[in-house]
């Protein structure tokens, strides 16, 4: 076995243990927010579509690569989280933004913006960023709704693999960043190249 096999093993040990933790957390009981969606308004209340769990994604917006890079992950499992709780993405992106972002990235999950207004500054600011990228998961509790645990996105983080695999072929986060497309335009269009949009 390598150090670099016993460390991931000891990673791994500790990303149980963080797990533990986190179910031990005392829950923060937060206000029934309001966000805007394409037909008015809706409350965060009412976004739990009947389940006693949701999993609320802090989204920055359309001008971030790293939050795109995260939602399209998200995307990917989220059959799966879907099954255990409900899912939405918020941003503060007015709602036709969002609604035309999720169609080119081909996002199933629903969206809501809360415009920068309260929830942002009560629920996505952590440390020195009033808007930082991550997901909270909240419980209802009778009338009441909970906050039962957050974290914070950011490069090298449980939440995406790609750090992980870039770790693997030498890459440090600082050597790559995501992009919104990765189509590069080839030295020569067999089809004459005429209207290209880049």
């Amino acid at each position: 076995m390598t150090d670099a096999d016993t460390l991931e093993f000891e990673i791994m040990q500790k990303a149980q243990q963080l797990a533990a933790l986190r179910r031990k957390q005392e829950d923060v009981e937060v206000k029934d927010y309001t966000f805007e969606i394409l037909g008015g308004e809706i409350t965060l209340s009412n976004l739990f579509a009947g389940r006693d769990r949701l999993m609320m994604i802090h989204n920055m917006g359309q001008g971030c690569r790293y939050c795109t890079l995260w939602a399209d992950g998200i995307n990917g499992v989220l059959s799966h989280l879907e099954d255990a709780m409900a899912v939405v993405l918020t941003s503060k992106d007015p709602p036709k933004i969002q609604r035309q972002m999720a169609l080119d990235r081909g996002w199933k999950f629903r969206t809501v913006s809360h415009g920068g207004g309260p929830y942002m500054s009560d629920q996505c600011s952590m440390g020195e960023h009033t808007n930082g990228p991550g997901a909270a998961i909240y419980e209802r509790r009778g009338n009441s709704i909970v906050r039962r645990g957050r974290a914070a996105f950011g490069p090298g983080d449980l939440y995406s693999p790609v750090w992980h695999f870039l770790a693997l072929a030498g890459l440090e986060a600082s050597d790559w960043t995501p992009q919104f497309q990765y189509w590069r335009r080839p030295q020569k269009l067999d089809d004459g190249g005429e209207n290209i949009r880049e």
